[in-house]
């Protein structure tokens, strides 16, 4: 049986994001590796060239696109196996090896602390694949987890402390930090996911108890680390001075919903200014006007970091700047094709790190084997996540039984044969001689929400079992 076939196919109007997205899938499949009585993986995940262990950080990422594989390939079993990892103490550790499971730190980041991802994903997980009971026993591992990062990590001032490396920004030199901006918003996220996993156990104290947590760090961040003169997040020294080093990782705050409007939309500005971060390839680690800034990329100092690009796509739709996120997410995807498909003799492939304003890989000649080939954790975000979720402009909730479609404008693209539990549903837009017309097939009942924002229409239709169409000019 084809892949093709058992995962859901895209439609979209340039033929070769849809052949990105295919060739994705095809990869994913041929590094896909059953786990070893040694490392104690049962069940099989997603391997690379050169992988030499189970990243946490990493491996959150590929449960990011994997949820749209129709359960072909499995995101459960590479989170379940961090969790059966998880000490008396609550820590989870960052690296475990993929030789014999035995946990991998280094002397910069001794405890293996990086960033707390699990509520998130888990909160997606539901909405994607809807199962409210792994909720519940997951529950009580997030939250052990999350008491040994307050035990170790807290200080006294609200925020917490932790290496450099636990920031997963590569080269980026942040000497004199002491208090991440990036690791306290995602320490947000996590809070606030946990709270909304409590509202969907309907257990009100788990909710109102993330939420306070949440509530404080979001207020310490505010206070201390915004600057209201650069309209910027900055890491904190030992003495809670702001450290004035600009880098992408304070959009986390985006996601983490920290500024108010106001605030919000001096700081998103810099994402389109050329001499902040809005290069050609959208959002380098850190912005073209700093001295350490790398038109080569080297390393993280310049690059552009898909990763990086999904967080601050996701963040710019929590402030509806839906048009400017699609149209970030579609630039930086013609960046990945253009590096894949160079125009001359040499062959192209897909990496873990991009030029800022030409197609190529960033380079680096200080860190070993980077940037990394073929690495997939990265390039699923892309070409899978972003071009289900704002390319075409699909968002599923399995549990609500709903479906919403933004589109920027009409444009012939669509998903088919995405499962929803048990449940295929097909879904296309496509200009016929009465007009624009969207094709819907689906076995069973949903709920149907279509925003087109040029022509500032939005509706909601139930759709029923079987095949039906719907003409845009009729809404």
């Amino acid at each position: 049986m084809l892949i093709k076939d058992m995962v859901p196919s895209v439609h979209f109007y340039d033929q070769d994001f849809v052949d990105m997205y295919d060739r994705t899938w095809v990869w994913i499949d041929e590094y896909w590796v059953q786990g070893t009585k040694e490392n104690g993986f049962s069940g099989s995940y997603l391997s690379y060239p050169g992988k030499e262990t189970f990243n946490q950080f990493h491996e959150c990422m590929v449960a990011l696109f994997l949820v749209y594989s129709n359960q072909t390939y499995s995101p459960f079993p590479i989170i379940d196996y961090f969790y059966s990892k998880q000490e008396e103490s609550g820590a989870i550790r960052s690296d475990y090896s993929i030789e014999d499971g035995s946990v991998q730190v280094t002397a910069e980041n001794p405890e293996g602390v990086c960033p707390p991802l699990f509520a998130y994903i888990e909160h997606g997980f539901y909405h994607k694949i809807g199962n409210k009971k792994r909720l519940k026993e997951i529950v009580p591992i997030l939250e052990l987890h999350f008491d040994w990062l307050k035990d170790n990590f807290l200080r006294e001032n609200g925020l917490y402390s932790v290496p450099v490396e636990a920031c997963m920004l590569g080269n980026v030199s942040r000497e004199s930090m002491y208090y991440p901006v990036d690791f306290n918003a995602q320490l947000a996220v996590n809070a606030l996911y946990l709270s909304a996993i409590g509202d969907i156990l309907n257990d009100k104290e788990l909710s109102f108890r993330y939420k306070r947590l949440y509530f404080s760090l979001k207020t310490r961040i505010n206070s201390l680390m915004w600057d209201p003169d650069d309209f910027f997040y900055y890491d904190l020294d030992v003495k809670e001075k702001r450290t004035k080093r600009k880098h992408i990782g304070a959009y986390w705050t985006l996601l983490a919903e920290i500024p108010n409007e106001e605030r919000a939309d001096g700081f998103i500005a810099h994402l389109s200014d050329p001499k902040m971060f809005g290069t050609e390839n959208p959002f380098p680690t850190i912005p073209v006007s700093d001295a350490d800034f790398s038109e080569n990329g080297n390393g993280y100092r310049g690059g552009v970091v898909p990763f990086n690009t999904y967080m601050v796509v996701k963040g710019l739709e929590q402030y509806n700047q839906f048009e400017f996120a699609r149209e970030c997410a579609i630039r930086h995807l013609y960046f990945i094709l253009d590096t894949l498909h160079p125009e001359g003799e040499e062959t192209g492939d897909v990496w873990e790190a991009y030029l800022p304003g030409k197609e190529g890989p960033s380079i680096c000649k200080d860190i070993p084997n980077f940037p990394k080939r073929r690495f997939i954790p990265m390039l699923g975000l892309i070409t899978i996540t972003l071009m289900i979720e704002d390319i075409i402009g699909l968002v599923i909730s399995l549990p609500r039984k709903t479906v919403d479609w933004t589109m920027t404008s009409l444009e012939a693209m669509g998903i088919e044969g995405l499962s929803l539990k048990r449940n295929k549903i097909t879904i296309l837009s496509n200009k016929q001689a009465r007009g624009w017309e969207i094709r819907l097939e689906s076995e069973k009942l949903y709920y149907f929400t279509i925003e087109i924002l040029a022509e500032k229409k939005k509706k909601t239709l139930p759709i029923p079992s079987g095949k039906c169409s719907m003409l845009i000019d009729k809404l």
